[in-house]
């Protein structure tokens, strides 16, 4: 079992930033995979970006491509989203993920990943 923790969600203006952290606990080895998903309200949730876990192999979507960076503290169990030059569109619940699967299996497939945190609310608006 497997137990993710989200911070650092908040509200902020176009162009500002924010860092999201996610916490794992539990049985941790097995994890190869975590990314950051988010939903916005009507809207199907999407993969925003996935690292490998060790490697440190990163995966964006197109959307935050040069916007977002996604990286690992082994030491801490944590990963974390920078995000810069946000926009209106980035506003949504972002949601941390695992699984056993390497990402470069679907890493954006969001019935592949096994745990799941409560999600954190970033809101971009003026």
């Amino acid at each position: 079992q497997v137990k993710l923790v989200e911070s650092g969600g908040g509200s902020v203006q176009p162009g500002g930033s924010l860092r999201l952290s996610c916490v794992a606990s539990g049985y941790t080895d097995g994890s190869n995979c975590m990314a950051w998903f988010r939903q916005a309200p009507g809207k199907e949730r999407e993969g925003v970006a996935g690292i490998a876990i060790g490697p440190g192999r990163t995966y964006y979507a197109d959307s935050v491509k040069g916007r977002f960076t996604i990286s690992q503290d082994n030491r801490k169990n944590t990963v974390y989203l920078q995000m810069n030059n946000l926009k209106p569109e980035d506003t949504a619940m972002y949601y941390c993920a695992s699984k056993n699967e390497y990402c470069r299996h679907s890493w954006r497939d969001r019935a592949r990943y096994k745990y799941w945190g409560q999600g954190t609310q970033v809101t971009v608006s003026s």
